[in-house]
């Protein structure tokens, strides 16, 4: 009986088989134009911010004032997931001087004949100064902290210190420049005291770059910041969080206060070995809770 061989034809042909390109973006509405007036806000628009600003609060002056006297060490360990927003790296125009308060954002780049045509649009429909450290001479309230997204190390500067008073006579807690700033001898002058600028350099260059966003999201060395965020620096470096963690970071800051001076006590007494006071023991630490919370 002779096998039966059966042969398969395929056939191809242009009709047979065709590729359908995908288009994407085929549903997305197309963007809507600003309303008038929108582009003179001072504050610029962040679609993220939008999203956020409906949960973030605002500290209060005796929140701030409290936080003054709270160790950086005790605010990294009730900061949890926000411990790593530190920037560090900067001189301090006053050694030693705390600078706490609300982030007033700002973000520069260098110049282009475009750029600063923009700029000059913005600053007559708007009526502020373009240049933004003026600004903030002008609109910064009381407790305020600018921070100013300026290039880093290889950035340039902010201000001088004719900036830098008209700043603090605002009311102005301070500055944070991710760059530099000028005036150096004069910034560290007595009147500028409660007035401490935190800064990558200093230089005599004169000011240049041109500020493209205020009180909208910045980078400041390896963090972000955003605008209403709390601000607490000193000569180490600067922490940045969302005023919703002050009341944690407080409370917490009451306890730690109160535990030390329960060890120190401990101590003193000489009833227990080091070891077991620092950390306190599972038993001292019992003691300590039912002293606390009786």
């Amino acid at each position: 009986m002779r096998p039966i061989r059966t042969l398969l034809v395929f056939l191809s042909c242009s009709t047979c088989l065709s590729v359908v390109p995908v288009v994407y973006g085929q549903g997305t509405a197309p963007d809507v134009a600003a309303p008038p007036g929108f582009r003179s806000n001072h504050t610029s628009y962040s679609a993220i911010m939008d999203v956020l600003e409906q949960d973030r609060q605002r500290v209060s002056e005796a929140e701030l004032e409290r936080l003054r006297e709270v160790p950086l060490e005790v605010i990294f360990s009730a900061l949890g997931d926000y411990r790593l927003n530190y920037a560090t790296g900067f001189g301090n125009t006053q050694p030693g001087k705390r600078l706490v308060g609300r982030a007033l954002t700002m973000r520069f780049l260098p110049p282009r004949p475009d750029l600063s045509r923009a700029a000059d649009v913005l600053a007559q429909e708007g009526d502020w100064d373009r240049r933004y450290y003026a600004r903030a001479a002008e609109e910064a309230r009381p407790g305020d902290v600018l921070v100013a997204e300026l290039g880093g190390s290889d950035g340039h500067n902010l201000f001088g210190d004719m900036g830098a008073t008209g700043i603090m006579l605002r009311g102005a807690a301070g500055v944070v420049i991710d760059g530099g700033m000028r005036d150096l001898a004069g910034l560290q002058d007595g009147r500028f005291a409660d007035f401490p600028v935190l800064h990558r350099f200093s230089d005599p260059h004169t000011t240049s770059w041109l500020g493209v966003e205020y009180n909208a999201p910045v980078r400041i060395g390896g963090v972000t910041v955003l605008p209403g965020d709390v601000v607490v620096g000193d000569d180490d470096g600067v922490f940045f969080f969302p005023p919703d963690l002050v009341a944690q970071i407080l409370e917490y800051a009451d306890m730690v206060a109160e535990r030390e001076k329960f060890q120190l006590q401990l101590l003193e007494e000489g009833n227990y070995r080091f070891r077991d006071v620092y950390p306190l023991s599972p038993e001292l630490q019992e003691q300590f809770d039912r002293q606390r919370n009786p």
